[in-house]
This record gives C-alpha cells, sequence and structure tokens, in this order.
C-alpha cells in the first residue's frame, strides 16, 4: 500500500507540475507532507535546501529521497519512476503535435495563463517557509540572511546555486561546531556518569 500511495503521489505531481523543476516544489510539499505525511515541514525544508545543492533535476532528487525514506530503494525507483515515465510517454506520444502547436497563439495564452499560478504557489511556499525560519532559528540570523539573499540576487545577480552553497557551508560550519561545544560541555560535566 504504501508503494502504491508512492506511486500515485509522485505520478500526480509528475502530470500536474506544469513547467517541471522548481514549478513542481509547491506540489511535492502537498502530497510529502500534508496528504501522506511522509515529513514534517522542516525535514521538506532541508531536503529542499540539499536538493537545490546538488546538480541534476530538484523534482526528481526530492522523489528519490522522498520515496528511500519511505521505502528503502524500492519507494526510490517507484517515486522517481512515478513523476517521469508518465511525462516522457505523453512527450513521446505528443511530440509530433507539440511541434505543429509551438508556435500557436491558444497555447502561448495557455502558458501565460498558468505563469501567475505557478508564482503564487511558489510565493506562499516561500512565505510559509520564511514564517517557521522565523519561528525555529534565532530571528536576526533570519533576518540577515533574507536581506543578504535579496541584495545577492536582486542587486548584484549572483547566482543563486552560488548563494545556496555559501548558506549550506555557513550552516553546516555553525551547526559543527555548535555540536562541538555541545559534546565538550557534557564531556566537562561533573555528573556525566551519573544517570538520572
Amino acid at each position: 500500500m504504501v508503494l502504491w500511495n508512492l506511486f500515485v503521489g509522485f505520478f500526480r505531481i509528475g502530470i500536474l507540475g506544469y513547467g517541471g523543476g522548481p514549478t513542481m516544489i509547491p506540489l511535492v510539499h502537498v502530497e510529502a507532507v500534508q496528504k501522506y505525511r511522509w515529513m514534517t515541514d522542516e525535514e521538506f525544508t532541508d531536503v529542499l535546501a540539499m536538493g537545490n545543492a546538488l546538480p541534476g533535476p530538484i523534482a526528481t532528487k526530492m522523489a528519490g529521497y522522498i520515496g528511500y525514506k519511505v521505502k528503502g530503494a524500492a519507494g526510490a525507483a517507484v517515486a522517481i519512476a512515478a513523476m517521469v515515465i508518465p511525462v516522457l510517454i505523453a512527450m513521446i506520444l505528443l511530440l509530433s503535435l507539440i511541434y505543429k502547436l509551438k508556435d500557436s497563439g491558444i497555447v502561448g495564452g495557455m502558458t501565460h495563463g498558468v505563469q501567475p499560478v505557478i508564482g503564487v504557489m511558489m510565493a506562499v511556499m516561500a512565505y510559509e517557509f520564511f514564517l517557521k525560519s522565523w519561528k525555529s532559528w534565532i530571528k536576526s540570523r533570519t533576518m540577515a540572511w533574507t536581506i543578504v539573499s535579496l541584495v545577492a540576487l536582486a542587486l548584484l545577480d549572483l547566482n543563486p546555486g552560488l548563494l545556496i552553497g555559501i548558506a549550506l557551508a555557513y550552516a553546516f560550519t555553525e551547526s559543527t561546531y555548535l555540536v562541538r561545544k555541545k559534546k565538550k560541555k557534557q564531556a566537562d560535566s561533573p555528573d556525566r556518569g551519573i544517570s538520572a
């Protein structure tokens, strides 16, 4: 039943994820967090950050990770196949029709009509991530990273991948330091060998 749910969830994402890649992320969130509860919002945020930092299509990386988390290697294979194969088959079957209609005003109008919806979905998800970060992390850091990101992306036209890499390096360094500090504090504690 779990493998079937993985298939159905990622099949829906593959079929409904107009534009692919980043436009599928809100759909992945709905299926993985809200509908099937395979992970929490915090886990999803971590997977999204890691998926953005690694090379390759974000949606298939997330499908593979979530499938593996839920049901191991079989789950990863099912999730990736459910997302990729139906779209691939549809593209092959409809290739000649798509090629004929690529310059059609109707198709162009449909494309332009869907873009605002995708923009709103991504904006809502970004706002929700910001609120979660604001609640769970030190507020000054959240605000500082928000300002740095806006300046780097909007004003300096910095590559988003580079910014994500810098943020991951900072988070890794800080979390490693905090873990070592906590372990040192526990090791220095006089009652470390006494259990409650």
